[in-house]
This record gives structure tokens, sequence and C-alpha cells, in this order.
């Protein structure tokens, strides 16, 4: 498993904790805001890494004095964040003003949203911060004022393109009990079904194998490939694509030298033994993977979005709309995506 991660060393470490993590905002009617001020009152007891919040000042401001939080908030560039982080939660300026109120989004959710996300990925590429992590986003709300993406992975990989290549995003989602990664990611099934092919298979379990050695720290990593359809296909009477999609790819990662197990019937590839027996498993579909991480670890998994040229975690949730402004938002994952983005950092580094 994932757990398996290097321990950084020393100076690896010191070089991680000199960058802080560009903390966006999210959707600003959401918890996002509380879940960031929360981690930061917890920074000393969990000595967690620096990070500064790309956002409003007043929007925090004010979010702080509904959840009754004691807080002091500074208005910095990125560069005076990590030496400020101790005596008050970071804040850097976007641009983009945000009015929403807590369970209420309005006409400035989406620019601050994308803003904040522009910014961090414009501040980590440029060396002034050490990784991404992100809030969560309403897509609904994106989607209204002409978001064209199907989620934060897919806009992150365009915001990440090189001489208008845009890389292949791998959504991967960890916990210290389980990780996944769907090869299919925000599409319906009728859609996935049309787009899994033996050649995505390869490109993301490759991304997958590559990754877990140079960001996790595994070197040899262990790969479980699911089937698609119950039983693994059943030998083809429950479906053909394990044996014309699924083990023509694996057969090309096993040339590669990737360990690389499968197809496996995903109704027995979650249980705690068989956990034991991977690092990583790489299911066909998003539910497929999901599911599983969430039953084992609703709280504190992360999503770590892999093939990009920078580090991206966030917590695994959403924007919780039902309860922003009252206190009640569990900052677990928010906490684990800071953690997990550190770790990463100094094992590349």
């Amino acid at each position: 498993m994932a757990k398996s991660l290097l321990e950084p060393s020393a100076k690896s470490a010191a070089e991680s904790a000199a960058k802080p993590l560009a903390l966006t905002l999210g959707e600003p009617a959401g918890i996002g805001p509380d879940i960031t001020i929360a981690a930061w009152l917890r920074r000393r007891e969990l000595n967690l890494p620096a990070f500064y919040l790309l956002g409003d000042e007043a929007l925090i401001a004010q979010r702080a004095k509904a959840l009754g939080a004691d807080i002091r908030i500074a208005a910095l560039s990125p560069s005076e964040a990590a030496s400020a982080f101790t005596d008050a939660l970071p804040v850097v300026a976007t641009g983009e003003r945000a009015t929403a109120e807590p369970g209420k989004p309005d006409a400035s959710s989406a620019p601050a949203a994308l803003a904040s996300i522009r910014q961090a990925v414009v501040d980590v590429c440029a060396g002034r911060a050490g990784a991404v992590v992100t809030n969560p986003i309403a897509k609904s709300v994106l989607y209204r004022a002409g978001f064209r993406h199907p989620g934060h992975t897919e806009f992150l990989a365009e915001l990440a393109a090189e001489n208008g290549r845009v890389p292949q995003p791998v959504m991967m989602l960890w916990s210290p009990q389980l990780a996944v990664v769907p090869v299919t990611i925000h599409v319906s099934m009728r859609d996935a079904l049309g787009e899994l092919t033996s050649a995505l298979i390869v490109s993301t379990v490759r991304i997958v194998a590559t990754e877990l050695k140079s960001r996790f720290g595994i070197a040899r990593p262990r790969i479980a490939v699911s089937g698609l359809n119950p039983h693994a296909g059943e030998d083809g009477s429950l479906g053909h694509e394990e044996q014309t999609v699924i083990a023509p790819a694996l057969k090309v990662l096993r040339n590669e030298g990737i360990e690389a197990r499968g197809p496996l019937p995903a109704d027995t590839m979650f249980h705690e033994a068989a956990r034991q027996t991977y690092d990583c498993a790489v299911c066909m579909y998003h539910d497929q993977a999901l599911i599983p991480i969430k039953t084992v670890a609703f709280d504190d998994a992360v999503n770590v979005t892999l093939g990009l040229p920078f580090i991206r975690t966030s917590p695994d949730h959403g924007t919780a709309f039902d309860i922003a402004g009252t206190a009640k938002a569990n900052p677990a994952s928010l906490i684990a995506a800071l953690r997990l983005a550190r770790r990463m950092a100094a094992s590349q580094s």
C-alpha cells in the first residue's frame, strides 16, 4: 500500500518545508473556508506544513466570525507565507472578490474559485509553492458560469499544458488503508464503456507505476487491475472485455517490467487480506474504484492527481453546502491532503 512511503531525509524535508503549499479557496459558499480555518487552528498540534490560501481575505474573516474562530489573518505574498504561518493564516489575493454566504453560492463563486486554481498552478510552476492542494468546488455552479471541464482533474491538466500538449491526468484516491485509480473518470457508465481501451489502460497504469516510484517512494509497485464485468467476465460468459481489452493491456505492461496483476474480480479485491497484496488498485470506472475507498476510509482519503508536472492533492469530499458556516465540517481529509502533499514533495526532492 501507499502507506509504505519512504520517510524523507532531513535535507529533503527541510527543502520541502521552505516552500509553502498553495491551498485553493474552492467554492466560497461551501466548507472550504471552514476546513481551512479548522486546519490552521490545529497547525501546532498536528505539525502541519505551512500553507497559504489563495482567496479573499474579507470572506475568510467573515467566515471565521460566523464560526466563532479566534484566528489572525494576514494578507501576504507566497514568499512571506512560510515565516508567517505560525502566527497567522496567510491569504494571498487573486484579484477576485467572493461575496457568497455559507450555503448560498452567488455570481462571485465561479470567478473566485477558478482564479484561485489558476493562481495556485502558476505559483507551483514558478517555484513559489511546493504543491497545489485544492478545496472542493461545486461543478454545477461552475457549469452555470460556462465551465466546460468534467471536474478539477481535467481542468488542472489543461492548465498544465506545455506547447499545446495536455498531459493525461490520472485520478488516485489514497488512504493509509487503500489506494485506487479509475481508468475512466467523470463520464457516464455508457460513455465509460466507449472510452475504455487497451491503450488507455496501458497509459494509466504506466503513470501510476512511475509516480508510485517517484513520488511515493515505492521501489517496485504492485498494481492490481480489476475486470470490468461481474466475476471478471467468467471466462467470457459474462462479457468479453477482460479478454479483448484488459488482458492485452496487461501483457504490454508486464513486458515493460510493470507488476500488474489481473484482470481480477472487483468484488473480491478490496477485503483486508486482498489489500495487503498490492500498492494500488486500478479499476475500470469511477464508482468501481471510489465506492471501496469511501467505505473503508471516508474521513481520511485524499484525492491525488497523477500525470501532472506538479503535485496536487485534495480532500475527498464535496462542498457540503448544508453544513457550511456551522462549525460541523470535519477537516480530517484536508489535513490528510496537506500532509500527503508535503510527503510527496519531500520524496521527489
